[in-house]
């Protein structure tokens, strides 16, 4: 199909001066260290795991541990109208129609408990452990936030320096078609060479546009990942430094001891651990004190050998209670306490060893893409010097459009596969550093 050159035109400058994807204007830069800030305290997941933590600490707090005594008052007030006929031993007869009787009462009571054979201290350590996990489960949220954050992140600086190639072509395809519509008014060349630039530019405005969409699309993924406005205009950095090879390798040592798998492994066990010393607490006997501070007053009507009735005063009492035998369910909670115990011993043994290989797989993912990332990298040059000659060779006829479109093609490849292996080699380096544990101590 023949495209006209008014269609080329028009096309051209939309691709080229649209304000839909291509912005005139200077953009904020947003580094990685303003995302990683802006991610911790905005995300929404990291907020919820941070909320979840501190109910975890609310749940270990002195308050919740049963160490502090229960005190409680009471109080309490009765009223009886009564037609009573009291009969004495010495044979008299007293009747009273209408008879009252008020009672009024008041205590303060004490409970504390004295021995528990060890529960409550154990039941304490669980809950302080298990805020210690919640920790973990926050610092494992925000791991894997932050690698999302930088997946994303990459892909937007990628698309970014894809944009930048993608236009250098067009420009490249739109001299091309203005160098061959040239020579065809002049008899140089064939309609061919004029028809097939005008199909190069219009697949290359086609890539152009698309990237341009991907890249917005990608912006906005951000943005939900930053809890930050969909429409926010901001560019970002697309250096990437790798970290030096022997410190990384010296990191994989610390993995047994930093990574927060294994971590949270460890925790679970130590947990079962107290959940059997707890059950192993029921077993033995229980001693509580109980105290009171009572004070009751009491009117009567003249059936009664009084007429009214104060007593205040104090009370205390210890009681000893042992479940000798429950029917042999705490000894079956005790059995199962420990089978769970010895699963999380095994569940932390495999743990050590997936993340063993996790640390070995993702160091020579990261040496493989950073070699991979260096090769393309020296690749461009011989696919530029190539184009470059080829363009040469073009301009004085010793080379058809479409050996020239070919070494384009070429360039615009080892560019594109340039930027991918780079920002790969850099997600394989933070993957590694997630494995070994060290994701959040080093600068990324």
């Amino acid at each position: 199909m023949k495209l006209s050159v008014s269609f080329i035109t028009g096309l051209l400058t939309l691709v080229l001066n649209g304000t839909w994807f291509v912005h005139a204007q200077q953009v904020t830069v947003l580094t990685k260290d303003q995302a990683m800030a802006q991610m911790l305290s905005a995300n929404f997941g990291i907020q919820m795991a941070q909320n979840e933590q501190s109910q975890a600490g609310n749940n270990a707090s002195v308050l919740n541990s049963g160490y502090l005594p229960g005190i409680s008052v009471a109080s309490g007030a009765s009223y009886d109208l009564q037609d009573q006929e009291v009969t004495f031993r010495d044979g008299s007869l007293n009747v009273v129609d209408g008879a009252e009787t008020k009672r009024l009462n008041a205590a303060l009571n004490l409970n504390y408990t004295l021995f528990d054979g060890m529960g409550r201290y154990y039941n304490y350590q669980r809950l302080k452990q298990t805020e210690k996990l919640s920790g973990l489960q926050v610092r494992a949220t925000i791991e894997s936030t932050l690698l999302q954050l930088f997946t994303v992140y990459f892909e937007l600086a990628r698309l970014s320096e894809n944009q930048t190639v993608l236009k250098q072509v067009l420009n490249n395809t739109q001299d091309r078609l203005n160098r061959a519509k040239y020579s065809f008014d002049f008899g140089q060349n064939t309609k061919l060479d004029v028809l097939n630039a005008e199909v190069d530019l219009v697949n290359d405005s086609i890539a152009l546009n698309n990237n341009a969409q991907q890249l917005v699309n990608t912006r906005r993924d951000l943005a939900v990942l930053l809890n930050d406005d969909l429409n926010k205009e901001f560019a970002v950095d697309t250096s990437v430094a790798f970290l030096d090879e022997l410190s990384l390798d010296a990191f994989s040592e610390k993995s047994h001891t930093d990574n927060v798998r294994v971590l949270i492994a460890e925790s679970n066990k130590q947990l079962s651990a107290f959940g059997v010393k707890f059950q192993r607490s029921l077993e033995l006997p229980r001693l509580g004190l109980t105290g009171a501070y009572g004070w009751n007053e009491g009117i009567f009507p003249a059936t009664g050998f009084a007429t009214k009735n104060i007593s205040s005063g104090f009370s205390a009492g210890l009681q000893l209670s042992w479940n000798i035998f429950d029917g042999g369910s705490n000894r079956t909670a005790l059995k199962n306490s420990k089978i769970s115990l010895e699963n999380q011993e095994l569940a932390l043994e495999e743990v050590k060893m997936q993340v063993d290989r996790d640390v070995a797989n993702a160091y020579g993912d990261f040496l493989n893409r950073k070699r991979a990332y260096q090769l393309l990298r020296r690749s461009i040059l011989t696919a530029q010097n190539n184009y470059d000659r080829s363009l040469d060779r073009y301009r004085l006829g010793q080379l058809t459009s479409l050996e020239l479109r070919q070494a384009q093609i070429n360039l615009l490849n080892a560019k594109m596969n340039a930027n991918m292996a780079k920002y790969q080699a850099k997600l394989s380096e933070l993957t590694y550093l997630q494995a070994c544990g060290q994701l959040l101590n080093v600068p990324l």
